[in-house]
């Protein structure tokens, strides 16, 4: 057990950390696209910026966050509204809170019950969340049951079928061994795929109803103490967590591509039936103690070996248990609560930067989100110090706390929704999300602004000693030691980082920056400091478990703060656009290799890949001769940058589709999207990938065609800044 150490004070925070940006910065001026000259125009800022997060004052904001439970639309997630907008007033942010209507659920009553083949009650449940001693936080009443957003009601009975991940190749497994899934319950362990992606699957196979347990191999016991001993999950948490069909579309489920104000007209609302985001079929979630005495009785054949948990006895497949499940669940139009606070800019007004946060969680949600939420409120007091000083941003920026994005990224798609227009002259969408579980410091981004990431940790101090750049090439070399990465993952790897740095990972989902990049094509990057978390989305990621576990002191909420702000301030205040279209044309050189690659494995023969890999190839060939157009440009006057700014920006807009990919057209980027069968982790160059997947190839070669007139069109709006 972790004792918590002595905050430190503000001033041995800041004093060092002038002391090393003096003396020690390891990011050269010339270094720094975007900027006619970084030291003079943008370094003192930066200093004067970085000396005011305060790690204290993120501690504090953190307890007021965690107080009370705040599930989105509930009394005390305005509470939260109200505290966060008190805070950007405070920093000279004009503030407002924006109200839509989102269709969400509430549970009633939830039950859980498991027979074995002579009918013996092995289980009800679940379980109430508890720890035994001092836990702080478990008894709340209004601590809601465990429950899954967005699943429907049911009252259904069936045998019990375990699916390990229920990926699709577990399915096609159980398929092998003979295993019917109609009329089943399926049971299946969290990992691989997004909770709403097993759901998606057992309800294409037929299945009556999904129940989705935390195995202790994966974030319980078996990965290190549980708390309140340690980091990891105790046996009665539960993960809770939306199964909506994000990967369709996100948002509020009846309201797809418009926003759900207050106002807006039943009329304009699909009817249930016309959805295609919700699950028709029932799915709760269920700790490893609820879920143990239904595995344990499972007989059939042995579950595959790599199926195997932590639990002490041998995984089976099924038939032997079948389960009972009743939930109840009250829908209805709730109002969720997003808080905007901007600052207006002065030289290329309509150029926004938005960067933001989601507030809502399931219980208290320390790490998940508001270590984020705390360190953005630390970003926003440096933005607000650098007002008082007279300082003005060139470009406007935008900060952001979403609500209900643990129900389907709902606050955020519904502004982005709501602001279109205007985001389509928005030059950078920042998030951070899970923003400190540990200390170890890891980003995704579009490539176009993988370096500008890279720079922005070389600017900023680490606890640990050194730049938050050189602790973060340090633990992705210390991980690949330690698990010995194979070469496939290390080729795997190597294609998304083509430049050979530290490792900038892709755009999936799961997160406030979908709807900005993959739906209105807004240029973002996703940050956040990792540890040991095995607490996600239960009653026990809340402050005790933050202070004990994750940052006792506060320091890397600091950090946070300090990167988040940067981004900003960089975006906001650079001459030029800093957009790296070489690496964006390297890596979707490497994708389409890859791609090729995968079809010839697959047996997927005739797809021609020609003309896309020529147009990487000439993509990559302009954004060579742009970069020394953007280095050249940066002392251009402010009218003559606002037009360049704009091509710039043009160019990853050019990467949408307005026909979106097929089946699901809401996502519209061509690039990257959250996959079909995974729904977190991105798939690159979706429309083709998953096509070659399903064996499509005449949809394969069509999906080709669109991704190459997108590069086409992207290399014309370089071609014409190059001139």
């Amino acid at each position: 057990m972790s004792s918590r150490v002595p905050v430190l004070s503000v001033a041995a925070l800041v004093l060092p950390t002038l002391f090393f940006l003096g003396a020690q910065s390891t990011t050269p001026a010339s270094s720094v696209l975007g900027y006619h000259d970084f030291a003079a125009e943008e370094a003192h800022t930066d200093q004067t910026f970085l000396a005011v997060p305060d790690a204290k004052l993120a501690g504090e904001e953190l307890k007021t966050l965690t107080a009370e439970p705040h599930i989105a639309a509930s009394p005390e997630d305005y509470k939260t509204a109200q505290y966060v907008a008190s805070k950007f007033k405070e920093a000279g942010l004009e503030t407002s809170i924006v109200p839509y209507k989102a269709w969400l659920n509430l549970p009633k009553s939830v039950k859980v019950e498991a027979y074995d083949a002579e009918g013996k009650l092995l289980m009800t449940g679940p379980t109430p969340e508890h720890v035994d001693g001092n836990e702080p936080f478990q008894n709340d009443p209004r601590v809601t049951p465990a429950f899954n957003g967005s699943s429907p009601s049911g009252d259904v009975t069936g045998e019990v079928v375990y699916a390990n991940y229920c990926r699709p190749e577990d399915f096609t497994k159980l398929k092998e061994l003979g295993i019917d899934f109609h009329g089943k319950i399926v049971l299946c362990r969290y990992g691989g795929n997004f909770r709403g992606v097993k759901v998606y699957i057992a309800q294409q196979q037929g299945a009556a109803g999904v129940l989705i347990y935390s195995d202790p191999a994966d974030d319980g016991y078996y990965r290190g103490d549980m708390y309140p001993h340690g980091a990891w999950r105790p046996a009665t948490a539960v993960q809770r967590g939306s199964v909506q069909f994000m990967f369709k579309y996100p948002g509020d489920a009846l309201t797809p591509g418009i926003a759900s104000r207050p106002d807006l007209p039943a009329s304009e609302r699909l009817p249930l039936d016309k959805v295609t985001s919700l699950p028709t079929i029932p799915s709760e979630p269920l700790s490893y103690h609820d879920a143990s005495p239904i595995l344990e009785h499972l007989g059939g054949p042995d579950a595959p070996r790599e199926w195997q948990g932590a639990l002490p006895f041998t995984y089976h497949v099924g038939p032997g248990v079948k389960v009972h499940m009743d939930l109840k669940m009250d829908y209805e139009y709730s109002t969720i609560w997003d808080v905007i606070g901007t600052v207006a800019g002065t030289e290329f007004p309509d150029e926004w930067v938005v960067a933001g946060n989601h507030r809502d969680a399931w219980v208290y949600g320390a790490v998940d989100p508001n270590s984020g939420t705390a360190a953005m409120l630390e970003a926003a007091h440096g933005i607000g110090a650098l007002l008082k000083t007279g300082w003005k941003p060139k470009r406007r920026i935008v900060f952001c706390s979403w609500d209900a994005e643990e129900e389907g990224l709902i606050g955020s798609t519904e502004w982005a929704e709501d602001h279109a227009n205007h985001l389509a002259h928005a030059v950078a969408y920042f998030n951070t999300d899970v923003g400190v579980s540990g200390p170890n410091f890891d980003a995704s981004a579009v490539p176009s602004l993988k370096e500008f990431i890279r720079n922005v940790t070389k600017e900023v101090p680490s606890p640990k000693g050194g730049t938050v750049y050189d602790q973060w090439k340090k633990s992705q070399a210390d991980a690949a030691a330690r698990h010995h990465l194979g070469v496939e993952e290390h080729a795997s790897q190597e294609a998304a980082n083509i430049d050979h740095d530290v490792r900038v990972g892709d755009l999936g989902s799961g997160s406030d920056f979908t709807p900005f990049i993959q739906h209105l094509g807004v240029p973002s990057t996703d940050i956040g400091s990792g540890g040991p978390y095995g607490v996600y989305h239960s009653v026990f990621d809340n402050y005790a478990w933050f202070v004990m576990n994750a940052d006792p002191t506060f320091v890397y909420e600091q950090e946070m703060a300090r990167v988040f702000g940067l981004e900003v301030l960089h975006m906001a205040d650079a001459d030029v656009l800093p957009y790296d279209y070489v690496t964006y044309g390297k890596e979707i050189s490497a994708y389409l290799d890859a791609a090729q690659k995968k079809a010839e494995d697959a047996g997927v023969t005739g797809l021609d890949f020609t003309q896309a890999k020529a147009a990487a190839e000439k993509f990559t060939q302009l954004a060579e001769k742009v970069r020394a157009k953007q280095q050249a440009a940066a002392s251009d006057a402010p009218q003559q940058l606002t037009a360049l700014n704009a091509q710039l920006r043009d160019v990853e807009e050019e990467f949408l589709s307005a026909a979106g990919l097929p089946n699901r057209p809401w996502f519209k980027h061509t690039i990257y999207a959250p996959g079909e069968y995974t729904g977190y982790a991105a798939v690159v160059i979706p429309g083709v990938n998953e096509a070659i997947d399903a064996k499509d190839v005449a949809r394969a070669q069509a999906q080709m065609t669109v991704l190459t007139g997108a590069i086409d069109h992207a290399s014309s709006t370089l071609e014409a800044i190059a001139k």
